[in-house]
């Protein structure tokens, strides 16, 4: 009931207001009077102008912040997709360079290689994950190198898609090498060991003669022995030599020459149909 009263409160007054504001504008009435009218009615007039412009303006404003919070989505998905776009560009320049370094050192002369990316690493079991598998030709034991001809590992166990690859470190790894000296430019005497995987991403080169004179940073590089992988891939650098006047064969600690926490793209090298 209150509401209907107000409501009818306020629709007489504002048809009073028009029908006052329509005498005023009729010719009959002199000058004086319509100024008299005019002066009485002019706070009311700017009141009501007052009101309606604020109504506009706030109708206008939500009007805007509409448009504004519409436009500020719009920019926003054009931004997500710029930034899909920028990171497949770059993933894509990336994948270039590392194919086009492999191409520089000559890796596709000396063997077929697969490439493929590093999916998923497990610390636990020294192996990691890649994103090619049985439908892409992946064999068992086939080795898997990364840049500059460094030895990961071998594949371990082959799905659709995927495959999982023992790193050399693993504790159940074992292969030939041999020793190499860098600032000679030559084989140190054929120096021939083994290299053994101790977990954790370690490596201790075994099996050295004891007369046979090792140092620390000398270069381990795959021997033409044991079969599994190929010849002169870059395995690790000597670390701590370990030598003992009981034993026959002195020991050293090898430094990978890959960093697990760096890896993400290696190739597979596949036998070869030439």
């Amino acid at each position: 009931m209150k509401i209907s009263s107000k409501l009818k409160f306020w629709t007489k007054f504002i048809l009073l207001i028009i029908l006052f504001l329509v005498v005023l504008n009729l010719p009959p009435l002199s000058s004086k009077v319509k100024n008299f009218f005019y002066l009485i009615s002019s706070p009311i007039q700017k009141i009501l102008w007052k009101t309606g412009d604020r109504a506009s303006d706030f109708f206008e404003t939500i009007a805007n912040i509409k448009n504004l919070k519409k436009e500020n989505e719009e920019l926003k998905l054009k931004t997500q997709e710029l930034l899909v776009k920028n990171i497949e560009i770059l993933e894509l320049e990336k994948e270039n360079k590392f194919l086009r370094e492999a191409l520089e050192i000559g890796l596709e002369k000396e063997f077929e290689l697969i490439f493929a990316e590093v999916t998923g690493k497990d610390v636990s079991q020294d192996s990691i994950l890649i994103n090619k598998g049985s439908k892409n030709g992946i064999l068992n034991n086939l080795p898997v190198i990364a840049q500059q001809k460094v030895l990961v590992g071998r594949v371990e166990e082959i799905y659709e898609n995927f495959s999982r690859v023992i790193l050399i470190s693993d504790k159940e790894s074992v292969f030939n090498v041999e020793i190499f000296r860098v600032d000679d430019e030559n084989f140190v005497d054929n120096i021939s060991g083994v290299v053994k995987g101790k977990g954790n991403f370690q490596l201790i080169l075994d099996l050295i003669p004891k007369e046979k004179e090792i140092k620390e940073g000398d270069t381990i590089i795959t021997s033409s022995l044991g079969g599994v992988f190929p010849k002169g891939l870059l395995v690790g650098q000597v670390q701590k030599i370990k030598k003992s006047d009981i034993e026959p064969f002195q020991q050293a600690e090898v430094k990978p020459a890959f960093d697990i926490k760096e890896l993400e793209k290696v190739f597979i090298i596949i036998p070869s149909n030439k």
